[in-house]
């Protein structure tokens, strides 16, 4: 089936207000460029309300996410945001497991699988990310260890939550290293997603799930990538910072 290609913008712990505003204002102001993909920007948590207010003055199509959330509603967690603090600030979608939360934060299947179900209750969109460390690449267990964390971060899901859910293949190796998986690779590891998913809930809602890979994406081996037919768009890291760049991977996955 035809799914939406979706280019989401990892910010990371980058930018001031400023520079977030100016940013924001200029993918606004060329969204067209991007053709049918959908885009979302992440900025860090505090500059949500700015990014988020300068998408409404433009009118234009960008979606807003966060880069992480408690899974608890409310309460005595320090520092932590919850699902609807995103939702107030006009967040659409929220990345959830990436590697840096994993490996620098400790957080595990079991955690990012509570956050995602409560994401989606709350009426966010997750972006449930996975993938190998080098490690596990050179020792033959790319498929193991993604398995392991597709079936643990999307445990329990009813079907009808699994098919809005964004899963985001990002092989750790291959994040801010400048290394990027093959498209081969990538694929290959995408189908495998796509059949878990299968197993998760059906081959036909596995059909709707939009899986995206992550890893020193940039503007001129995006286009290799877009052709692969499990690929269905980009978590952008570095590339997102320059709208140049985070444009032109937008235009080669549906421009």
């Amino acid at each position: 089936m035809s799914r939406r290609k979706i280019v989401a913008g990892n910010w990371k712990m980058n930018l001031d207000r400023a520079k977030a505003k100016e940013l924001t204002a200029a993918v606004a102001a060329r969204v067209a460029e991007a053709g049918a993909t959908e885009l979302v920007l992440c900025p860090p948590a505090t500059y949500l309300e700015t990014v988020g207010a300068t998408i409404a003055a433009t009118k234009s199509a960008v979606a807003l996410g966060g880069q992480n959330m408690h899974d608890k509603a409310s309460g005595a967690f320090t520092g932590e945001v919850a699902p609807a603090m995103l939702l107030d600030l006009g967040c659409r979608y929220v990345i959830l497991g990436h590697s840096e939360r994993r490996t620098l934060f400790g957080e595990t299947d079991a955690i990012v699988n509570a956050k995602t179900k409560a994401a989606l209750a709350a009426g966010l969109i997750p972006i449930v990310c996975v993938g190998e460390t080098l490690e596990e690449r050179e020792s033959g267990r790319t498929s193991d260890v993604v398995a392991t964390q597709v079936r643990g971060s999307l445990a329990g899901l009813p079907p009808a939550d699994l098919e809005k859910t964004v899963v985001a293949y990002e092989p750790v190796w291959a994040i801010g290293t400048g290394k990027v998986a093959t498209p081969q690779q990538a694929q290959e590891v995408h189908a495998l997603i796509r059949g878990l998913l299968g197993t998760l809930a059906s081959p036909a809602v596995a059909d709707k799930v939009r899986i995206q890979y992550g890893g020193s994406v940039k503007p001129d081996n995006a286009a290799d990538l877009a052709i692969q037919p499990d690929i269905d768009g980009a978590l952008v890291g570095g590339a997102s910072l320059k709208a140049d760049d985070f444009l032109g991977i937008a235009k080669a996955f549906g421009g």
